[in-house]
């Protein structure tokens, strides 16, 4: 009997000291959860609206016999202006119109010999297209290729001596192709910036008339072009993000 009483008493002053011990523990400290990583995600589907600036030079294949200045380097800017659809995610493939205002070049040509006292003027005051292009985009850089339809906004004319004279060509050169390939890269959100090459073909130009220019075989209409540009980007949504832990 006496041994049950002092095990009864020894439990309960145990009972009573837990409690205690507990109490003069200190709390376990709260750990808030290490917030997620996010990787930015570059979308390029949208509108975008921009200008550039470069130069232009013109072909030296020009009439034979001639002087001509055909390959003088000119300063250009223009304002472009397209949409641009991602898939399959890393490919690009979109449409863009553009214009180029050149410097005047004053590209007179003087004829020789029996050709002696004509001279050709062509003077081109700009630079249209209308291209799909194919990219590849990798985070903010995309790499492009483009191509379709070009314009040129020129006026002409031919003078003998001096005086305007009347004169035909085998056709008009307003019309022609375009090709190039550029670099893009979103370095902020909804803007790019881009450096591109195009070349522009508008053909061959061959008199009809005056019957004495004939003999001068042809010259073609084309330019190199290299610009740089800027764009400000639409329906991008703000630049998307994805968790990574």
């Amino acid at each position: 009997m006496k041994n049950f009483l002092l095990g009864t008493v020894a439990l309960i002053a145990l009972g009573a000291t837990v409690p205690a011990l507990a109490a003069d523990m200190a709390a376990r400290p709260y750990t808030k959860a290490a917030p997620a990583a996010y990787a930015p995600i570059y979308n390029w589907t949208g509108f975008y609206i921009g200008g550039h600036v470069g130069g232009a030079f013109g072909g030296s294949n020009g009439f034979l016999g001639t002087n001509n200045n055909d390959g003088d380097g000119r300063f250009l800017g223009g304002l472009q202006g397209g949409a641009d659809y991602q898939f399959a995610p890393n490919w690009v493939l979109g449409i863009e119109g553009q214009y180029s205002w050149l410097g005047s070049n004053n590209n007179s040509v003087a004829f020789t010999g029996a050709g002696a006292g004509y001279a050709y003027t062509h003077n081109q005051r700009g630079l249209g297209s209308v291209t799909g292009r194919l990219g590849y985009t990798w985070g903010p850089a995309l790499l492009y290729v483009k191509g379709g339809y070009a314009y040129s906004d020129y006026n002409e004319s031919l003078t003998f001596g001096g005086v305007p004279q009347p004169f035909s060509t085998n056709s008009s050169h307003h019309d022609g192709y375009t090709v190039g390939a550029g670099l893009e890269y979103m370095f902020a959100q909804n803007w790019s910036g881009k450096v591109e090459y195009q070349y522009y073909d508008f053909g061959k130009t061959n008199f009809v008339t005056p019957a004495v220019l004939t003999q001068f075989g042809s010259t073609r209409n084309d330019e190199h072009t290299v610009k740089a540009g800027i764009n400000y980007r639409f329906n991008l949504g703000g630049a998307p993000v994805a968790a990574r832990y």
